[in-house]
């Protein structure tokens, strides 16, 4: 089954007055609920947002060819002594922050990413023109590093990405982390990261699907008991500054109401159950994952067409959708039930400065279109995501 991503891009030069959509697809299961001891956050680390890979690329007349997104959610393939991982879709990501390796400590901007699991950073192993306009880590200026000999392989849209393993001291928002797996890179081809903003990601989704079977981040956490509670969580917002992830504890100034929560369905992503859409889809209930490395909402191929034609959307060459600017406070409010709430996201809301991708994966998947309107907590405890109003 293949699936569909519909974001909208809005162009403000007055000679455009379109909107680009873009929305994914996905399948079905059950959920539950539960209860978690929340605990205010000791450790928060700021995110940045700022103009994705992609924008940047348009901005200097380069304009990426779509590839599909869910790649990345493909399972991971081992060969030999090399790791894969797909990491197709990053090129539309906005939020990063800030992290250390080494000791004395070096400092780097990473994609905070839900939906993968692995840490990884440039080097000095690497002088590509990707890597050099970066900050690269040196690991023969940390007294705490320790080599291997194991390489990982990570393939994206218009290249790929060559590293080797470390272990190393690693701090996220003053949490210090020691023997910390780190992948650094030793080849980095193609344009997509020269313009990066970023010098790596942390991947923070479950360790069944970290590549060469390392143990992530937030698991070193959770094993090194550096947490008050085994959770963390994400409040992303739509300007440059004030987006937050918070780890150990959930940031009360950051949500309205309560926390609602649902039951993972598989340790893998943060895979939960959509068990109803708006227009009366899922009624059997759909997977979703929730995924802060992607930007896009995507939606199942066999809803697209539907859901384009309920928001007036005409297709275009390259795969993405245009309303009329004029139309857009007309367009419906999209509803989503998980953990039994309903969960709306107005047209103003998934209006955003994406392009359109297909998606090969029969999966709903909320990223950052979806997660600017609702808080969200990713408990390890309890398996289970929690979902609030934004602040």
């Amino acid at each position: 089954m293949t699936s569909n991503v519909i974001l909208i891009e809005y162009y403000t030069l007055e000679s455009c007055h379109l909107l680009r959509t873009s929305v994914i697809a996905d399948a079905c299961g059950d959920q539950k609920m539960s209860d978690v001891q929340i605990f205010d956050p000791p450790h928060r680390v700021p995110l940045t947002k700022t103009k994705s890979i992609r924008k940047r690329l348009q901005e200097q007349g380069v304009r990426l060819l779509f590839t599909d997104p869910a790649l990345k959610y493909e399972p991971y393939r081992s060969l030999a002594m090399s790791a894969i991982e797909p990491i197709d879709n990053y090129a539309d990501t906005t939020y990063y922050g800030p992290i250390t390796v080494g000791t004395p400590p070096q400092s780097f901007g990473v994609l905070f990413d839900t939906g993968s699991a692995n840490l990884w950073v440039d080097s000095i192993y690497c002088n590509t023109q990707a890597c050099n306009s970066h900050t690269k880590f040196n690991p023969q200026s940390s007294s705490t590093f320790t080599s291997t000999n194991q390489t990982f392989y990570l393939p994206y849209g218009a290249g790929s990405l060559d590293g080797v393993f470390g272990y190393d001291t690693v701090n996220v928002g003053g949490i210090v982390i020691t023997n910390q797996e780190v992948g650094l890179s030793t080849n980095e081809p193609g344009q997509n990261f020269v313009v990066a903003p970023f010098d790596g990601i942390l991947g923070l989704s479950y360790p069944s699907i970290s590549a060469g079977g390392e143990t992530p981040v937030m698991d070193n956490m959770m094993q090194q008991n550096l947490l008050q509670a085994d959770l963390f969580a994400f409040y992303l917002t739509g300007y440059c500054s004030g987006s937050e992830v918070a780890f150990g504890g959930v940031d009360n100034s950051k949500y309205q109401g309560q926390i609602y929560w649902t039951a993972v369905t598989a340790e893998t992503y943060w895979q939960i159950i959509d068990s109803h859409f708006s227009t009366g889809w899922c009624s059997q209930g759909c997977q979703a994952i929730v995924d802060t490395g992607t930007s896009q909402l995507t939606c199942p191929q066999q809803y697209l067409g539907y859901l384009m034609q309920s928001i007036g959307a005409q297709a275009d060459q390259y795969g993405g959708y245009y309303v009329d600017c004029s139309e857009v406070s007309n367009l419906p409010t999209l509803s989503f039930t998980i953990g039994g709430v309903n969960l709306p996201l107005p047209p103003s809301a998934y209006i955003s400065m994406q392009q359109c991708s297909k998606n090969g994966q029969p999966l709903w998947i909320l990223g950052d279109v979806f997660l600017r309107q609702y808080y969200s907590v990713y408990d390890r405890a309890n398996n289970q995501v929690g979902f609030a109003t934004a602040a």
